[in-house]
This record gives C-alpha cells, structure tokens and sequence, in this order.
C-alpha cells in the first residue's frame, strides 16, 4: 500500500487528490508543521529533505510534487488521472507543472518562508511585499494559456489537481482570484469534483 504524508495548506494536496482520484489503496499521514514533526528523526529517516509531500512506495521513497504526480498517472494508467502515453503530450504536462513547481511555488514562498533566501529582516520584507504582484504576473500568464476546461484542454490530468492546489493560495497572497476568470471556473470546477471533496473533508475532519 502506498503511503502519503501530507500537511494541509500545503503543495501535498495536488498529490492526495491524485491519488484519490487514481484508484488507488492508500493510506495518509498528517505531519503537524506546528509541532515541528518534519524535522523529527523519525520523518527525517524517511525524507531527509523534512518537507512533504512525501510517499512511500513498495520500491522507494520519492519527493517532489512533479514526480509524485507523475509516478501515480503512470501507475495507474486508466484511472481519471492517467497520464497520456504520448511523450509530447505527456511532457507538455510536466511543463506545466515544472512552472508550478519552480516559478509559482517559490514566488508565494517568499512570503511565509523568506528566511530561505535572506536573514535580514529589510530583506524579507522586501520579499513579502513583492508576492501578491509576482503571484499575479504568474497567474496572467497561466490564465493566457489556459485552454479549458481543464489545464490540457478537455482531458483531466495531473496538472488539474496542481493548478487548484496553487490557486487556492491566491487570496492568502492578497490576490483576488475572479481577475483570472478561467483560472477561478476551473477552481470551482475541481471543487465540485467527488475525490477532491472526500480529500478536503478527511483533512479538515
């Protein structure tokens, strides 16, 4: 059985709705970022990186939104969230989601996680009053490309769960998310969706 360990309000939410979504038999742990338990010696034994998403499969251990979610379309080839067999297409999705992960992702983490890049406190403040325009700029560019209704047009994929998981930081950034229409109608959409309901009321439980 395949183990995930998550922290709600964080990236790993992309992957547990994948996994919910694939089928899949697994099991989820909560790691309380308030307690510090990602930096236990227990969870470092696991992921030395201390951050999550992390899961735990049969063959390994593996990090990383983009690979979590690509090993779980390719493992569960005709479930909703199986990834195409194409190698353009499916690399199309992985370069989408290298944007999340790279660019989106360390443009909101400047605000709440600045002291990675800066110990002055002048400089970190800098960082943070810079997130709201750089989400922004981020989201114009993915809401300029956005096909609909999902990201890669009218095949769900990986990236769906991705992009919801991202945008739903929007308004904690102080960016109002109805300035991306497609973007926010497909916010709602995925919401509406029966895994990523059971995923959100399991964590919030």
């Amino acid at each position: 059985m395949l183990k995930l360990y998550f922290t709600p309000a964080t990236c790993s939410l992309a992957s547990h709705i994948a996994l919910e979504e694939s089928g899949a038999r697994y099991e989820a742990q909560s790691v309380d970022f308030s307690k510090q338990e990602q930096r236990s010696p227990d969870f470092l034994r696991v992921n030395p990186k201390g951050r999550v998403p992390t899961l735990v499969t049969d063959r390994g251990v593996l990090t990383e939104t983009p690979a979590i979610l690509a090993y779980i379309g390719q493992s569960f080839p005709g479930s909703p969230i199986g990834v195409p067999s194409d190698p353009f297409e499916f690399a199309r999705i992985q370069s989408f989601n290298a944007y999340l992960c790279s660019t989106v992702h360390v443009a909101h983490a400047h605000k709440r996680r600045g002291s990675r890049w800066a110990d002055d406190p002048a400089a970190i403040e800098a960082m943070t009053l810079k997130v709201a325009s750089n989400m922004s700029d981020c989201f114009d560019l993915i809401e300029s490309v956005f096909a609909g209704p999902w990201v890669m047009g009218e095949t769900y994929s990986i990236a769906d769960p991705y992009l919801f998981t991202l945008a739903g930081w929007l308004e904690g950034d102080g960016v109002d998310p109805t300035r991306f229409p497609k973007v926010f109608d497909h916010r709602q959409r995925m919401a509406e969706r029966p895994a990523v309901k059971k995923v959100l009321s399991a964590i919030n439980a």
